[in-house]
């Protein structure tokens, strides 16, 4: 996406990206509607940010409903990153 390398299933300290940039240092995390995978979701997050990580965190039904809207917000995400470059 937009030149750059994403892994899959990539381990970053004690948890495991759905979808990881080195280049970038961008996790992109895909949630399920659950409150207690929600809370351990957001212990993960902080945690990747202490490791100077970022996390685009988009939920399962937008993943299957709206691709494109995912993509397009990834790709945003990535422009914006490389205007503060």
């Amino acid at each position: 996406m937009k030149g750059f390398d994403f892994h899959r299933q990539k381990p970053m300290d004690n948890y495991i990206c759905d979808f990881f940039c080195n280049e970038l240092m961008l996790c992109i995390e895909f949630t399920h509607d659950d409150d207690e995978v929600y809370q351990k979701d957001l212990i993960k997050e902080k945690r990747l940010a202490e490791l100077g990580i970022s996390v685009l965190r988009f939920p399962d039904s937008e993943v299957y409903d709206d691709m494109e809207n995912v993509i397009r917000t990834i790709e945003i995400w990535i422009e914006r990153k490389l205007g503060e470059v």
